[in-house]
């Protein structure tokens, strides 16, 4: 089969149905056709118009550009497609659109080790060289994930694809800065970062991870500058105390109340520091007695600001002593801790070191030890109200979900959320690279003001100066993507006549999305970002009216989605969570290699429910391949049908089926009454349309993923497919109208059903969907077409109910032919006890007891049957005439245990229904159920007991 941008010919489609299904036959080029088709496009419509009114339009969470898939990403990308799939199928306008991040720290490192194993750096190219580095290594290597999206057959629209270094999105990116900094909510200060050392920037306590250790706290005793006595203090990091600038004791202890204004002379160092009283000292924390080190420690800094201490900053970006003159200078901080722990243990100002357990915070990405640090950034101010009145950037994004504007599944990640907001602090959003949105900011040598313009200024704004320099920080990688719901759109499109931001066809259209798919762990970093700067800034854009009109946005129109849907965890078979360093990653691409994409979808949709980490397990998804091999044998068996048909002279109508694919009418097949198994399976059909409809609408991928697959394994496979063998006969003389109407209404069925399947399983769906439809399909793709509903299929209680008896008189025989030793080949007639109905219904479908229990006649009996060979149910007693020799210490072993479950169900039953508390409360259904259950269960008890007795003593 060709790639070209025409859909596989029909006897290409055939050689691709060979006996064994191989999805690595087929899937790489049906994810090629859809791309080349260009099928997923989406216009934007017009204003107005009525598709306008059902979209359904989503974010894909942009991965990193040096990314690479993983298990994570094939799950949040699998739920987002069968959505996608899902919602299309409904007729809506599904817009996914994709894209990457520049991934600013990452990205950085990754071609900073390029360099170095080129013997360079990123200095010796200079900032233009470098970042010109960067945009060639992102053309070679920088779309990889995005190809395996295609991959993965992922419906997005490629032709917005957007990247967030684009040119586009840049001039929104400095657009969003300078208006923020216009209404006063970003500034410029100097304060305590979490700086990495590995990455030389600062980086948001987001990216911090925490790790128990052991460690020492140490003991040192700070002379009083008077000689008269000393302070004992306790640091886990001795190496800060030469930027000690006080020490601090808590205002109650009564040890230090004396000496609360002293000086102190600092060890090693020889400066004079003073006693303070501060509530933050701990009088149960070590020695009771603190350090001060405003420069290095948030809390430090803190203090220092309520006492008007200075800032020594002793460390440089790299964590080496940066005190010239000083025996320290140049050494690594913990080169540093070595020396300053022998020194003073040299001059017995050392008094104790003990174990001591310490959480450490480490960067998320090299590991790196964070090391707090006093820093100059640009920071957001959240909690400000700007400059021109009105709610602050947080108070709005908390109302956008206090007032149900946005909700959350789970729900518990509402609360989450709601408790992060309102204890946010202001956002750091400088970072100390190169790759990057730099900082729309000019620093004047002169006046050393600053001037933020959208254009590149020739002078200082403040003095008029020529000698003004650019800021040479870039903003966080968050700061951009948090704008991308709007910015993806057009924002901010500034209006030519009042320079505001104005509303395009794309926001009017697509604005606010309906969904975000995601995981927890940017629920903070992202999620929470992109609703403060949605609700802030597209509070200022229009929004188009019903009738046509701009008007007002509210709140409720300006947050960037509707719904946020957190995903799952993926873990491995034993519920551990996936690293490296345990050696239990799941590549998923080895995965999909082995089973295909199909059965690794099937497998993450099949465990995903809202909260609940998923187990994967390769077992689990090879039995997801055996479905799909299932699904293939049936469409060979379907196939091979149409075949026998058209050599018989006789075809279905597919001309029909393309153009009314969801109904099986009577007319149509050619019967005034369909038979029993047509009106159940299209009653079943129906059914689990609405099942699957129903859970996809509650995020419920598990449930959905269990009714499509029961009904095509369990009911269209097993057990319809099975009887209408019986009806298919295209022999000479047989009833080639009885065969036709068994055929047709197979193939409505079963392309319904692969409908039904699409967005769980795209690829082998599509296969067989265009092979169905002989290189003449209704449209171009199955994913285009139209998913089933419940209305389209006549519900027929009385079919499935009938069905059911069916089917229960089967397993029944089957059972006790097994016990029984029945040859398999070997024909036995049946003996039932059952009312009329019943009776009748076994007489009239012995074709189908013929055909899959082996039954050669149907004999009614009067009484009720007992003894050897017989089974009870609810519905019938049914024995198999067979004369064999009986195991009667096996058949009374096997008697007795089902009297005691009995027994056990009949005294539970009984406890409830006699219990007047119970009675007083339950429903009322409850309790008629249960007065079934108990009647039925004594009945069976009855007749089990009647057959233990009738067995020949031992």
């Amino acid at each position: 089969m060709s790639t070209d941008k025409t859909a596989p010919s029909q006897s290409e489609v055939k050689e691709a149905l060979p006996k064994a299904y191989d999805p690595s036959v087929i899937e790489q080029r049906w994810a090629d056709y859809w791309v080349n088709e260009r099928l997923f496009d989406v216009a934007t419509p017009e204003a107005g118009t009525e598709e306008q009114g059902r979209k359904f339009t989503q974010l894909l969470p942009p991965p990193n550009v040096t990314g690479r898939l993983h298990i994570g990403h094939m799950l949040n990308q699998t739920e987002m497609d069968i959505l996608t799939r899902w919602h299309r199928m409904l007729g809506d306008i599904a817009l996914w659109v994709p894209g990457t991040d520049h991934a600013g720290i990452a990205t950085q490192m990754m071609v900073e080790r390029q360099l170095k194993a080129e013997g360079t750096t990123r200095q010796a190219l200079g900032r233009e060289g470098f970042e010109a580095r960067v945009w060639q290594w992102k053309q070679l290597y920088g779309g990889a994930i995005l190809d395996q999206m295609k991959r993965l057959g992922s419906t997005v629209d490629w032709s917005r694809e957007y990247f967030t270094m684009d040119d586009r999105l840049s001039v929104a990116v400095k657009e969003a800065f300078v208006r923020l900094y216009e209404q006063g909510l970003i500034y410029r200060g100097a304060y305590i970062v979490n700086w990495c050392p590995g990455c030389q920037t600062a980086i948001s306590d987001l990216e911090v991870v925490h790790e128990e250790q052991l460690g020492k706290l140490y003991e040192i005793r700070y002379p009083l500058a008077d000689g008269s006595g000393s302070i004992v203090i306790a640091t886990t990091r001795p190496e800060t105390m030469l930027g000690d600038v006080a020490v601090a004791v808590n205002p109650t202890d009564e040890r230090y109340t004396a000496l609360i204004g002293k000086m102190l002379k600092l060890p090693l160092v020889g400066r004079e520091i003073p006693v303070l009283a501060d509530d933050w000292a701990k009088p149960e924390f070590g020695t009771g007695a603190v350090k001060v080190t405003p420069a290095h420690d948030p809390n430090d800094f803190a203090i220092g600001q309520r006492h008007s201490l200075p800032n020594i900053n002793i460390l440089d970006t790299t964590a080496h002593i940066d005190l010239p003159g000083s025996p320290y200078h140049g050494l690594d901080r913990y080169e540093a801790r070595k020396k300053i722990v022998a020194d003073l243990e040299e001059l017995g100002l050392l008094v104790a070191v003990k174990d001591h357990n310490n959480s450490i915070g480490l960067c998320d990405r090299t590991k790196d030890v964070i090391e707090p640090r006093l820093s100059l950034q640009w920071f957001v101010a959240v909690n400000k109200t700007p400059a021109a009145g009105g709610e602050s950037i947080a108070a709005k994004a908390i109302a956008a979900v206090e007032q149900g504007h946005i909700k959350f599944t789970p729900d518990q990640y509402r609360k989450t959320y709601d408790e992060w907001m309102k204890n946010i602090y202001d956002w750091c959003i400088s970072r100390q690279l190169w790759w990057g949105h730099r900082i729309p900011a000019w620093h004047c040598a002169i006046c050393a003001k600053i001037t933020v313009a959208r254009d590149t200024p020739t002078m200082c704004e403040h003095c008029g100066s020529s000698e003004i320099t650019q800021e040479t920080d870039v903003l966080d990688t968050w700061f951009s993507s948090g704008l991308l719901p709007f910015t993806v759109f057009g924002w901010p499109n500034p209006d030519p006549d009042q320079g505001a931001p104005a509303l395009t066809p794309e926001l009017a259209a697509f604005y606010p999305t309906q969904l975000l798919v995601t995981g927890f762990d940017i629920l903070f970093f992202w999620v929470a970002r992109m609703i403060m700067l949605s609700c802030h800034f597209m509070l200022d854009v229009p929004m188009l009216a019903a009738d046509g009109t701009l008007q007002p946005r509210t709140l409720a129109d300006a947050v960037p989605f509707h719904e946020v849907y957190i995903h799952a965890l993926v873990r491995d078979a034993d519920r551990q969570k996936m690293s490296k360093t345990k050696g239990n990653v799941v590549d998923p691409i080895e995965v999909i290699t082995k089973f295909g994409t199909d059965a690794v979808r099937f497998t993450l949709a099949s465990m995903a429910s809202p909260g609940t980490d998923i187990a994967f397990s390769e077992a689990r998804t090879e039995g997801n391949r055996a479905f799909a091999n299932k699904i293939w044998n049936a469409a060979r068996f379907l196939f091979m049908n149409i075949e026998r048909a058209k050599e018989a002279g006789v075809e279905i109508d597919l001309a029909h089926l393309a153009t009314n694919p969801t109904a099986v009418s009577s007319a149509r097949v050619g019967q005034p009454v369909l038979p029993l198994e047509t009106r159940w399976i299209l009653s079943r059909l129906g059914t689990t349309a609405a099942e699957v409809n129903k859970s996809l609408a509650d995020y419920r991928f598990d449930e959905a993923a269990s009714a499509v697959y029961q009904f095509f394994w369990g009911e269209l496979c097993d057990w319809y497919l099975e009887i209408i063998k019986l009806r298919l006969n295209f022999e000479a003389g047989a009833n080639n109208g009885e065969a036709l109407a068994s055929l047709q209404a197979f193939t409505s069925v079963f392309e319904s059903a692969l409908r039904l399947l699409s967005p769980f399983m795209p690829f082998i769906t599509e296969e067989i969907w265009h092979a169905l439809y002989n290189d003449a399909p209704p449209a171009k793709s199955i994913a285009l077409t139209s998913f089933p509903q419940a209305e389209n299929y006549p519900e027929d209680a009385a079919a499935v109910r009938s069905m059911e008896i069916v089917q229960e008189l089967i397993v029944a025989v089957r059972g006790l032919r097994k016990e029984m030793g029945v040859p398999e080949k070997e024909a036995t007639t049946i003996r039932i006890h059952a009312t009329a109905e019943v009776g009748v219904l076994a007489q009239s479908n012995a074709d189908m007891l013929a055909k899959l229990a082996r039954v050669s006649g149907v004999e009614l009996a009067a009484a009720a049957l007992t003894g050897d060979g017989t089974r009870s149910t609810g519905n019938f007693d049914v024995a198999v005439v067979y004369e064999r020799q009986i195991d009667v210490p096996a058949e009374r072993e096997r008697l007795t245990k089902d009297l005691a479950k009995y027994e056990k169900g009949i005294a539970a039953a009984d406890r409830q229904l006699t219990n007047d508390a119970f009675m007083a409360k339950a429903p009322a259904h409850i309790v008629e159920g249960l007065r079934k259950q108990s009647a039925e269960t004594r009945m069976l008890y009855d007749k089990t007991k009647a057959a233990l007795d009738a067995l020949p003593p031992e």
